[in-house]
């Protein structure tokens, strides 16, 4: 119940655009469930929302080694490489 509740409130700060705020909330729920693969995927956009693309790929590695066919992980590792890449 608790992981719903922080997962929602998740959820509704990345509606707002609150990207830090949203990131501690999925940060919170994988402490009650790391194995819950959207947590990494949500956190991982808002990692790539606030450019932090090293932090996305570790999420999406982290997704893909549980469920190694999930879109969503492999189209935002795909991102964060792009992200790093405009780093270099």
């Amino acid at each position: 119940e608790e992981f719903r509740t922080l997962k929602n409130e998740g959820n509704d700060f990345v509606k707002e655009g609150k990207y830090e705020e949203a990131v501690n909330k999925y940060s919170e729920c994988m402490k009650l469930n790391d194995e819950e693969c959207t947590i990494y995927t949500n956190r991982a956009l808002c990692y790539l929302k606030l450019y932090k693309y090293e932090e996305a790929k570790q999420d999406c590695d982290h997704v893909l080694q549980i469920e190694d066919s999930n879109i969503k992980a492999f189209y935002r590792r795909a991102l964060a490489y792009k992200g790093l890449q405009v780093r270099k």
